[in-house]
């Protein structure tokens, strides 16, 4: 005879199963702070929010310590002692500028010295940072710096961890790549804390890893005019996109646009794009060529990119023309065309 002390298996089993707690639901936690000059916004999905808000923190802490290497603003910086040895002796600095001077002598080679992070010679007449002050120099001011203008100019030594710029008057400034490199570090934080779906935005540097809740990142690509909207969106996951435009940091002068993106062959912000949006798989990469492709101008911009493997670009002409890689269509949505306006 079955004792009536116990239940059929079955019913063991389910009264079980229904004590299990439930796994707590992925949510999305989001922290931003001001860096490098720029907002810097993380995002990620998470059911541990409090290790995602700590390493949310680490990631903070991390582009202040590479500022602090890499800027020019920050007193004491590799790039500051960098430049203040210029045709004097080498300096001691750290492995990670050296890694940024690296990649960017690969950036300048690729986009044949157009992107030149010896742009600084310019610096102190073209003020595009905290210290814009709306002036056009005049073109002799130009003249006299253009031949201190070369990527060349740069060594660095890995072994020793030295750096050394060999031309008096030559400057550094790693306005063009230093948050790209600081958004591949974060991405490998991030990674290394166990965190698969995230977005990283430092400006106009972003990464997107994995999903957004289930579905791939939607990310917009601004309007270069008009109020900035976007005006098309791409769908990514596990790549980066980063965005170069001549409305980041401009005045108006006589009807006419200058901006900080500034053609080091000529001295003078170049002309032939409005903004360009550069697709691959590391964000510093994409970084340096946004501006590189900026200044090579749509035609030859969009040769390099069609010739590179991962790389797919947007280029809104300074026309207001939109040309996408062949990589793009039929993944790019077009909005609407951008806004017209000098």
């Amino acid at each position: 005879m079955r004792s009536s002390h116990f239940p059929p298996l079955s019913v063991a089993l389910l009264f079980a199963a229904a004590c299990v707690a439930e796994p707590p639901a992925p949510r999305r936690v989001e922290r931003a702070r001001v860096s490098m000059g720029s907002q810097l916004t993380l995002t990620a999905w998470t059911a541990d929010e409090p290790r995602a808000i700590e390493t949310f923190e680490h990631v903070f802490r991390e582009f202040d310590r590479l500022e602090g290497l890499l800027s020019v603003w920050k007193d004491g910086s590799d790039v500051v002692r960098l430049n203040k040895s210029a045709g004097v002796s080498p300096v001691p600095v750290s492995q990670d500028t050296i890694n940024v001077l690296r990649e960017a002598a690969e950036a300048s080679e690729l986009t044949r010295g157009k992107f030149d992070i010896t742009f600084g010679a310019l610096s102190d007449i073209w003020r595009f940072d905290h210290d814009q002050d709306n002036i056009v120099p005049d073109r002799q001011l130009i003249e006299i710096r253009l031949p201190r203008i070369d990527y060349r100019a740069v060594h660095f030594d890995s072994t020793a961890k030295t750096a050394f710029i060999t031309r008096p008057g030559t400057r550094v400034h790693l306005g063009g790549i230093g948050k790209g490199y600081a958004v591949d570090r974060a991405v490998a934080l991030l990674r290394e804390r166990g965190f698969t779906d995230f977005l990283i935005q430092s400006g106009g540097d972003l990464y997107a890893a994995g999903t957004d809740n289930g579905k791939p990142w939607t990310l917009g690509i601004a309007d270069p005019r008009g109020t900035h909207e976007p005006f098309a969106t791409l769908q990514i996951s596990d790549g980066t996109f980063s965005t170069s435009g001549d409305y980041e940091r401009f005045f108006m002068k006589d009807g006419k646009r200058f901006h900080h993106l500034l053609d080091p062959d000529f001295g003078e912000p170049a002309t032939g794009c409005r903004s360009v949006t550069i697709v691959t798989n590391r964000a510093v990469y994409a970084d340096v060529l946004s501006t590189g492709v900026f200044i090579l101008g749509p035609d030859e911009g969009m040769k390099l990119i069609e010739t590179l493997a991962d790389v797919e670009g947007v280029i809104v002409t300074s026309d207001n023309q939109v040309v996408v890689s062949s990589g793009l269509k039929g993944r790019l949505r077009l909005l609407r065309q951008p806004t017209d306006a000098p």
